[in-house]
């Protein structure tokens, strides 16, 4: 189909429990490569599905063109489907066997259809994405998570349909198989949207649409494009709710003065006219009218505060309430040339046999970015370093005031309030305070007081570090593990935000080009095929 699209008409979506995610969302997507972004929570998943057919809306309708193939973001392989089925070509191989056995049956012509070559295809595909050491029978429960998610990309390319709906399909990805399948995507012929937090990926689309709380809005150009208009746009309304309300304190202040002026004269006319001894009837009208004027000044003046009110509100209403994501500064750190990190000869766990051993020497205010694929043992450097594994040989020293931050944010009781859990680690400041800086990342009251397994992923990620940088003192070595994978674009910008305020010692660990380049690193650690090496930035 040369012209696929996706229309919403009227579209809202209510949950069980009764909040609405969005309502009355009008929008196409039509052949162009479309990136949709969104805070967390706001329901870009949701509207996903609804665009996909999977979920039906609570209201109005969505009309689509053609074949529509939705990918979600979490593939959990299921125990007993191959890597064919996960790459949904299962039933297809399945009649092509039979048929090469003696199969006539119809059925098994129809699955096929124009698809011979169908195994090829499989293979080939699996070659390009660097899994050519799997085949059609693999057991998908053996693959790991990027694994899994590279056989479902390949479902979703093999899927011959019109239009393409991908959820975050860069999360589990490393480096080199996120810049594939951006080329991937770029020679898509048909429609395609992308749901992503992945700047990168963002950046090779036509257009970016955006899901808030004012609804949909689309920006034509790429992300880069779009968050120059988005910060424009949100200047605009912070400037013109500054304006309004600027209006409205010189209008009361011209109401009160006419106020004041208006009591003078009352005033002024009922002593002159006790003073001229003028009868009581004539003084009785007198003051009437006076009242009479006072009362339709004070009727004029309130309609005008109730206009000059609802001018502030309609202008507080056009700024994204979620858009604003405010830090606290973190404490300064005294400048020291004292050894952090030192590995001699360490050979890692769970790693091939054949990985030389690796020398690490970091000291303090150090910025380094660790980079490798899948599988070369990232997570299990920092386990090593922070003494969670221990290496098959040589050694390794560690400051003690260090803190490591997992994919899995182990350290983050699930049980223990967030606002507990920061007391428990900073008792110089008070309360409010506290509560001030966790308000400032998008955690209010009731978030920080419940346990913190209630939190999203996203939400979670910034309470375990406030934990951290807001600790006294703040630790001499950081060690993160993906930060950014769970993060909406704002709260992965305050998160570089807060990195880059730290001052300590930090490793960490991404496949995210985007984030990487922002947090100032003083040298990269790159897995290479001689080993591990330090390079500067």
């Amino acid at each position: 189909m040369t012209n696929p699209y996706l229309t919403l008409e009227g579209v809202s979506y209510t949950l069980p429990q009764g909040k609405t995610l969005f309502s009355h969302l009008n929008e196409t997507f039509d052949s162009r490569r479309t990136g949709l972004v969104g805070r967390n929570g706001v329901g870009k998943s949701i509207l996903a599905q609804i665009l996909a057919g999977q979920l039906q809306p609570s209201s109005g309708r969505c009309l689509r063109s053609g074949k529509v193939h939705y990918l979600a973001q979490q593939v959990a392989p299921v125990s007993g489907l191959r890597v064919a089925d996960l790459a949904g070509v299962g039933p297809t191989l399945d009649a092509l066997g039979r048929i090469e056995t003696g199969s006539s049956a119809v059925e098994d012509f129809n699955l096929i259809e124009d698809r011979w070559d169908i195994r090829q295809q499989l293979q080939e595909a699996l070659e390009r994405n660097g899994l050519g050491h799997l085949n059609a029978e693999t057991p998908a429960d053996t693959l790991s998570g990027g694994q899994a998610m590279r056989v479902s990309l390949i479902n979703a390319l093999l899927s011959q349909a019109d239009f393409l709906i991908l959820d975050e399909p860069s999360n589990h990805l490393d480096r080199d198989n996120r810049l594939a399948l951006i080329e991937q995507l770029k020679h898509w012929p048909h429609g395609l949207l992308v749901v992503s937090h992945d700047r990168q990926l963002l950046d090779t689309m036509e257009r970016i649409v955006e899901l808030s709380s004012l609804g949909l809005r689309s920006y034509g150009d790429n992300y880069s494009h779009y968050a120059e208009q988005k910060a424009q746009e949100h200047q605009n309304a912070l400037d013109q709710l500054e304006h309004r309300k600027l209006q409205r304190q010189r209008a009361e202040s011209s109401m009160q003065e006419q106020r004041e002026r208006q009591e003078r004269r009352q005033a002024r006319g009922n002593q002159q006219g006790k003073q001229a001894n003028q009868a009581k009837i004539l003084l009785d009208r007198q003051k009437g009218r006076s009242e009479a004027t006072t009362g339709k000044l004070r009727q004029l003046h309130a309609a005008s505060q109730k206009q000059l009110a609802q001018r502030v509100h309609e202008a507080a209403e056009l700024i994204d309430k979620d858009e604003t994501i405010n830090l606290h500064a973190l404490p300064l750190m005294p400048l020291t040339r004292q050894r952090v990190v030192e590995l001699n000869d360490v050979q890692l766990p769970f790693v091939p046999a054949h990985q030389k051993p690796i020398n690490l020497l970091l000291s303090a205010q150090q910025r380094v970015g660790v980079i490798g694929p899948n599988g070369c043992g990232k997570s299990t450097l920092l386990k090593v370093i922070t003494g969670q594994l221990v290496p098959l040989a040589g050694s390794c020293k560690v400051v003690p005031q260090h803190v490591y931050l997992d994919q899995g944010l182990a350290d983050l009781d699930p049980q223990q309030s967030v606002l507990e859990q920061i007391q428990a680690v900073n008792r110089k400041s008070s309360e409010g305070d506290l509560r001030m800086r966790l308000a400032q990342l998008g955690l209010d009251a009731q978030k920080v007081t419940g346990p913190s397994r209630a939190l999203s992923g996203g939400e979670r990620l910034k309470a375990a570090l406030a934990c951290v940088l807001y600790a006294d003192p703040p630790p001499q070595l950081l060690l993160l593990d993906e930060p950014s994978n769970h993060l909406d674009l704002p709260s992965t910008l305050a998160l570089e935000s807060m990195l880059s305020s730290y001052q300590g010692t930090m490793v960490v660990v991404s496949h995210d080009d985007a984030f990487m380049s922002n947090l100032g690193l003083t040298e990269r650690l790159e897995f290479k095929e001689d080993g591990w090496v330090l390079r500067p930035c």
